[in-house]
């Protein structure tokens, strides 16, 4: 997927929010369970990294920095995220000290992709965003994540009088949750030259095929709370899932990221076993039906499975 700016993107992002332990997907993982996985996408052409120092406070990006270290630095892109929420007050200094920061934590001296993570002071921080990237050469593509269609327009216009532009939106986006589509985010985003990177496609794993009643996602994590109480349905969409998958000959995990992709858009799926990883690879080759994406979407539309997570909102 190419852009303005002359990078290339793959088809797919690696997410990295599980590796900053920071209690959403239960367990724990280590630098040392995790690097096979990182050997493997690399092998694999999947070099794209989307982590954020809100993960774990800075967890995620320190063990994917152990990694990228001694890599060729055009062997691989850095998505990474400005979270308001992170810093200790409204100004240009913690702008300017938390990119900075993150830069020194993970041994870079550019981000490939740079996000404002959520809409909290948003219009302040894309102003300081804007001004801190004016000019540089080194600048990365810009993006908002969790923005609505109204607050994106505003985004792109603050960088505009910059002499800079939106190139790249990131919401929640899967079967259960596609209100970024109704809202016309995607669409406009098409119209504008904007890559929609869609995170969790997987719903964290409920549209994988590995849950069901009698087996449920950990207890005592984030995700457990939300998916646990409506896997009933969840199994009707997996069934679906992996009928599907059964005429492509690959798996139920593979299908939702191969619609992500069919819809336009970029997925980031999320990588803790070298199996996501190959998942994911195997994924970007699948071509869905027509036929297949409706059938997909009218049996997500009957089971009505509200997937809006706390930090979110209903895009309109």
């Amino acid at each position: 997927m190419a852009n303005d700016t002359g990078i290339t993107l793959p088809k797919i992002a690696l997410g990295a929010w599980a590796w900053g332990n920071d209690g959403t997907f239960g367990g724990e993982t280590t630098a040392e369970t995790l690097r096979p996985i990182f050997d493997a996408a690399m092998k694999s052409g999947l070099n794209l990294w989307d982590t954020a120092f809100a993960y774990g406070m800075g967890t995620s990006e320190k063990v994917l920095a152990g990694f990228l270290k001694g890599q060729p630095r055009d062997s691989f892109l850095v998505s990474d995220k400005f979270t308001p929420q992170c810093v200790s007050e409204k100004s240009p200094a913690a702008f300017k000290g938390m990119v900075e920061m993150q830069l020194s934590l993970m041994g870079l001296d550019r981000f490939d992709i740079y996000w404002i993570h959520n809409v909290v002071d948003a219009p302040f921080w894309i102003e300081e965003l804007a001004k801190y990237f004016e000019g540089k050469e080194n600048a990365p593509l810009i993006g908002v994540s969790n923005h609505n269609l109204a607050e994106i327009r505003q985004a792109d216009k603050i960088l505009k009088k910059h002499g800079l532009r939106l190139s790249a939106v990131q919401n929640h986006y899967s079967l259960i949750n596609r209100s970024s589509e109704r809202s016309g985010i995607l669409g406009w985003c098409k119209e504008n030259g904007v890559t929609f990177f869609s995170y969790m496609v997987l719903e964290q794993g409920a549209l994988s095929g590995r849950y069901d009643t009698a087996h449920p996602m950990p207890a005592g994590s984030a995700r457990a709370d939300t998916y646990n109480p409506v896997l009933d349905k969840l199994e009707v969409l997996n069934a679906k899932l992996r009928g599907i998958a059964e005429k492509h000959g690959v798996e139920a995990a593979q299908i939702p990221v191969a619609w992500a992709i069919a819809k336009g858009t970029l997925p980031i799926v999320g990588v803790t076993k070298t199996k996501h990883v190959d998942d994911a690879a195997k994924a970007a080759a699948v071509s869905l039906t027509a036929e297949e994406i409706a059938e997909l979407e009218e049996t997500a539309e009957r089971l009505n499975i509200n997937a809006i997570r706390f930090w979110e909102k209903e895009m309109r």
